[in-house]
This record gives C-alpha cells, sequence and structure tokens, in this order.
C-alpha cells in the first residue's frame, strides 16, 4: 500500500443520542468530540440517530402501520387537471 494516502483508522465511540447506548469500534470517521470511555481513555465521539438499541426492527417494537389509501391520497391531491 501505499503511505500518505490511507485515512487513519483508530478507535471511535459510537453513540446513540436517543438511547444514550454506546460502543467502542475501530473506524475512519474523524470527530472534534471526544469521550472518556470505560477503560479511562479518551476516545473520538460519533453520535448517532439510530441504533440496533434504538430501531424499532432491533427492539421488537415494531408497528405495523397502515398505508392503505396513501398512494390514494398522493394521487387526488397532486392529479393534473
Amino acid at each position: 500500500m501505499k503511505t500518505g494516502i490511507h485515512p487513519d483508522y483508530r478507535e471511535v465511540v459510537f453513540q446513540d443520542v436517543t438511547s444514550d447506548f454506546a460502543f467502542l469500534t475501530r473506524s475512519t470517521l474523524a470527530s472534534k468530540e471526544t469521550i472518556k470511555w470505560e477503560d479511562g481513555n479518551e476516545y473520538p465521539l460519533v453520535k448517532l440517530d439510530i441504533t440496533s438499541a434504538s430501531h424499532p426492527f432491533y427492539t421488537g417494537k415494531h408497528k405495523i402501520i397502515d398505508t392503505g389509501g396513501r398512494v390514494d391520497k398522493f394521487r387526488k391531491r397532486y392529479a393534473q387537471k
């Protein structure tokens, strides 16, 4: 591999802002924010809107949404006259 062309691959903490779930992994993402992790070291922090801790599919709180009639409403509203 050529040197100097690849991004830094380092340990980063990803945090779910809705459930305060966080995990430490390796990534090339950069962040100006840092967080002190359980091991006492500081790592870059990347905030996420959804993770497996908050996504309805993984938490079992999946709601079935009735989508019937949405297409008809759209067609009626935006029909060319």
